[in-house]
This record gives C-alpha cells, sequence and structure tokens, in this order.
C-alpha cells in the first residue's frame, strides 16, 4: 500500500475506484466497504483508494467538541495497511479544505487529483461545505465528470450493527470485550513507558506507566483490565490499572501496567497493550492492605482468564 500526505500528493498513472470517510477504528461494517473497494477494483482492473482525513472534521469545526477517537492516525494507518488497499491518502482537514464546495471537492479532488472512475459510498455520506450535497448529487456528478457511483446500502450497513460512536460508547462504559467483537481486533493503547512513583514496586506490582502524548486517543473507563503486549518479540500477558490510584490520594490519571513473568527495564521502551476484558471498577480501598488483596484477586482473575482464552 502506497501512502499520500494530501490528494496533492497522489500521482498515480492508473485510474481508481475510491471510498470516502474517517474510519475511525476501521472496524467490521468499514472493513465490509473496504472488501468490497479492493474487490471491485481487481474486477476492474482500476487501483483501490481510501480517502481519509485528519485531523477529524469534528475537531476542525467544533473547536469545542471534546471528541476521543478509537484510533490514533498512526493506528488508523498500520490498520488500513493490511487491508489489501492500493492506496491511502491521508488529506488534511482544515476550515478551508471545509469550505469547499460539493463541485470542487468532486472535480479537484476526485476526478483530478485522484483519477477517479468509481466512488463507493455509504447510502447516507454527505459532503461539501456545510454537507449538503448527498449520494443523489454524487450520481449527477458522476454523470458529468464520467465516474461511476456504487452506493453501500442502508440495509448492508444496518445489518453489521455497529459504529464508531458505538464502540466510543463500550470503551467509556468499559465493556473492551463488546468494542473488540465490533472492531475485529483488540483495542490498544499505545505510548511510552515513564517513571511513575513507584507505588506498584513497593505492593510487589512493578508497573510499566504508560505515557499516551495523543490527547485525542479514546481510554477507556477507569478500572482494572487483563491486557496483553508484544515486548521484544515476546507476547506477555499483564494486567492493567486506569485511574487515579485513590486508595494511596492519587489525584492524576495513570495508565499503569504490571506484567506477568516479566524481569525487564521497560522505561524508554514504546509500547502498544491490548485490552483483553475488565475486571472490576477503580475501588478506593480503606487501607493498603486491602488494596494488595484485591490485587491479588485481580491476578488470579486474570490467569485464569488467560488460561481459559488463550492457553496453548
Amino acid at each position: 500500500m502506497k501512502e499520500h500526505k494530501g490528494a496533492h500528493a497522489f500521482n498515480s498513472t492508473h485510474h481508481t475506484v475510491v471510498t470516502i470517510g474517517t474510519f475511525d477504528g476501521v472496524h467490521i461494517g468499514h472493513q465490509k466497504i473496504i472488501e468490497r473497494l479492493v474487490n471491485t477494483a481487481k474486477a476492474g482492473n482500476l487501483e483501490s483508494a481510501i480517502l481519509t482525513f485528519f485531523p477529524h472534521p469534528r475537531m476542525v469545526l467544533q473547536k469545542d467538541a471534546d471528541i476521543k477517537l478509537i484510533n490514533t492516525i498512526a493506528e488508523r494507518k498500520s490498520i488500513l495497511k493490511q487491508s489489501g488497499v492500493d492506496h491511502l491518502i491521508v488529506h488534511p482537514f482544515t476550515q478551508q479544505f471545509s469550505r469547499l464546495s460539493a463541485r470542487e471537492f468532486v472535480r479537484d479532488i476526485l476526478v483530478h487529483k485522484l483519477r477517479a472512475k468509481k466512488v463507493i459510498i455509504g447510502y447516507d455520506h454527505r459532503f461539501g461545505r456545510n454537507r449538503t450535497a448527498d449520494i443523489d448529487d454524487l450520481r449527477e456528478f458522476g454523470r458529468e465528470y464520467e465516474f461511476e457511483v456504487e452506493e453501500i446500502s442502508k440495509q448492508d450497513i444496518e445489518d453489521v450493527a455497529v459504529s464508531s460512536t458505538k464502540i466510543r460508547k463500550a470503551l467509556l462504559e468499559g465493556s473492551v470485550e463488546k468494542a473488540n467483537r465490533f472492531l475485529s481486533y483488540p483495542f490498544a493503547l499505545a505510548g511510552t513507558v515513564v517513571k511513575g512513583k513507584g507505588l506498584g514496586k513497593e505492593f510487589n506490582y512493578p508497573t510499566a506507566n504508560l505515557e499516551i502524548k495523543e490527547n485525542y486517543k479514546l481510554i477507556p473507563k477507569n478500572g482494572v483490565y487483563v491486557v496483553r503486549s508484544l515486548i521484544d518479540g515476546q507476547v506477555v500477558f499483564g494486567m492493567m490499572s486506569i485511574g487515579t490510584n485513590p486508595t494511596v490520594g492519587g489525584t492524576e490519571k495513570t495508565v499503569e501496567t504490571y506484567f506477568f513473568d516479566l524481569e525487564k527495564d521497560l522505561y524508554g521502551k514504546n509500547l502498544s497493550i491490548e485490552m483483553l476484558t475488565r475486571i472490576r471498577d477503580e475501588k478506593k480501598f480503606e487501607s493498603v492492605e486491602g488494596l494488595k488483596t484485591a490485587m491479588k484477586q485481580d491476578e488470579a482473575f486474570s490467569t485464569q482468564y488467560i488460561r481459559d482464552n488463550y492457553a496453548e
């Protein structure tokens, strides 16, 4: 897959089949559209192209909208690279870009830059300034500029019964297993391991404190989770705590992971940690001893869960 930083950087000599969207999560609904895109391109001897945007349009158009995304842009690119698509165009979404009329978008971006001969789009897709144009307008432009429009029907999309909004809601409720079913892969948090307060080490549970630089990345509900990561080529399981450590008077939200059977210095490492299931809510215990007891129970739960679901 070739990646292009904006439509203006696209310079393929082939005609394309294009689909358009933010694709946050690249969930099973998105995957259905992308599969159709790839198959259509192969059948028509065309190249497949995904046109996506960053930042998310709501980040630009609704400055007060504190939208949190399922994927960082790096994660989205990584997942899309595995889809079999020929081209990924990540176009910068700006105020200026948002003011393009529907005709300007179709003529200048889809036709002149991306050389589209076919556009595959959802039944409810809207585009152009103030999102005033719909699929009927796109069909009109198709007749004028000689490209075909294929609609992903309402039934096709609703058969999947999934959306990025539903996945965000599941994660904010702590339902990572539900989110993972919708995604068809484990939701992950990625960042750099930084020094924390060292409290875990005092409890015999040394933790890796994950610093997530992208402030738009969605962090699931506070609580304790069973997790997995690939560290130096080794699959390692553990338990992650998201929250403020209220038992020891913490106030700042942290993401800390205790990895089982791992004795390595992880400081400075970049990790991607997959979230598998939720163990419990964050709780303020009456004593440190109460917290230690709960952590032992969390570890026992995790060990059993891993044995039941991931034993070789």
